[in-house]
């Protein structure tokens, strides 16, 4: 009974790091990501929908097909040429829904180096804890850890 009560105490603390990590990078998250499409949109000229920044756990960004464009809070820690790419990813789904050869080269259009991009941000591990880490030593800024291969 005991060993529960301390298993649940841990996941409910875990969980409040992460609430209290999306919230206080939520609002820089959305204004970074809204200056950002707006400077690509201005190339793709695409209708856009609502755009919402969410913490998720396995996603970058995500489209759906009304157009809408969901952003992971966490964005806002990774370099900004992989930021840069997830962006242009996401608005060129909302012309191509798919991932076929039209949707590569559009994207290619303002991410030629896309390839090496979507390769390095599958390496980007970005933790709860590295970022709690990380914010008592610099709060302003994370390099994301690059696992070597």
């Amino acid at each position: 009974m005991f060993r529960f009560f301390r298993i649940k105490y841990v996941r409910r603390r875990a969980y409040t790091h992460s609430r209290r990590l999306y919230l206080a990078h939520k609002e820089s998250a959305r204004a970074l990501v809204s200056e950002r499409l707006t400077y690509f949109n201005q190339h793709y000229g695409l209708p856009l929908g609502k755009v919402s920044i969410r913490n998720q756990k396995s996603r970058w960004g995500s489209c759906s097909k009304k157009g809408n464009l969901n952003f992971n809070y966490k964005l806002v820690f990774l370099a900004p040429e992989l930021r840069d790419y997830v962006i242009v990813h996401e608005i060129c789904h909302v012309k191509e829904f798919n991932h076929g050869q039209g949707f590569w080269d559009l994207v290619a259009q303002k991410v030629p180096e896309h390839r090496t991009m979507r390769h390095k941000l599958r390496k980007v591990v970005l933790d709860q804890r590295q970022i709690l880490q990380t914010e008592t030593s610099r709060p302003n800024f994370l390099q994301p850890q690059i696992l070597q291969k």
